[in-house]
């Protein structure tokens, strides 16, 4: 009895949690298809009187919202590839290899990420300038691998120091070359760990406001962070239900991004290597 009232219990306490972490969210989605007049009714309705879709049909024709989610898209996408890409090399050549100033580059690395963000901007606005890439979603793809990379690069090092040495070992001792052993035994172990960053550098870039906000002053570049913003700065008023259905059709990405890959990263935690 006492470990059944426990479970209930246990249980509640969970659901309560649940429902308070989702409230805002369902609250946004539901206020996204309100219609307006029923925004500001006093006592306000949770569910509305009337289902209308209207505020979504306006925010894709007749607003740019389309072109700041695909440049969002790609500057997300661009800057996961690129950060993974060399963090996944960089991290094996701070496990694997030995030579002068190893833990040293890693502590250098680890110091760029503890600085403010703030701190970076104007050296990185001059910089984006001078090679004439100012204004446009390179020059971003740039800045945001700056915050994004040390922090990559830390957290596939350690992920990476967990692998056995013997596996790679006995990959070269089979005869596969260096880069061999690095594809076919090094990266499927190290799966979950470059998925997890993946997810971390793709969700940073995609929530990142600073730096577009004074790196990219134009629509062909904006990404939706700034873009947003924009078009309820512009409209002199802020329309409640419009920056809702914005607000969802942010969401949706990253939430197709955690259903697809919730089931590899499961099965690569479960993972071991068997050397047959």
């Amino acid at each position: 009895m006492k470990r059944a009232i426990g479970r209930i219990a246990f249980n509640l306490f969970a659901w309560t949690v649940v429902l308070i972490t989702a409230f805002p969210l369902i609250w946004m989605v539901i206020t996204s298809v309100k219609p307006q007049f029923e925004l500001f009714r006093i006592p306000p309705t949770f569910w509305p009187e009337q289902i209308t879709f209207e505020h979504y049909a306006r925010l894709l024709w007749d607003t740019p919202f389309l072109l700041y989610m695909r440049n969002s898209l790609l500057l997300s996408s661009a800057t996961t590839l690129l950060v993974v890409t060399v963090a996944t090399l960089g991290a094996h050549s701070l496990v694997r290899f030995r030579y002068r100033g190893r833990e040293r580059l890693a502590q250098l690395v680890l110091f760029t990420y503890l600085l403010p963000s703030v701190v970076l901007i104007l050296p990185l606005y001059l910089m984006m300038v001078w090679i004439g890439v100012a204004n446009s979603l390179l020059s971003l793809v740039i800045a945001y691998t700056t915050f994004a990379l040390p922090y990559a690069l830390w957290l596939l090092r350690s992920f990476m120091q967990g692998i056995p040495d013997d596996l790679e070992n006995a990959a070269l001792v089979d005869g596969a070359t260096r880069m061999g052993a690095f594809f076919d035994v090094i990266l499927p172990q190290a799966l979950p760990g470059i998925i997890s960053t993946s997810l971390f550098t793709f969700i940073l870039s995609w929530n990142e406001y600073l730096y577009a906000l004074v790196l990219v002053n134009t629509d062909e570049a904006r990404p939706l962070t700034t873009g947003v913003m924009n078009m309820l700065i512009s409209a002199f008023n802020i329309e409640w239900s419009l920056l809702m259905a914005a607000s969802v059709m942010m969401s949706i990405p990253l939430i197709i991004i955690f259903a697809f890959l919730q089931k590899f990263l499961t099965r690569g935690f479960g993972a071991g290597g068997v050397k047959g």
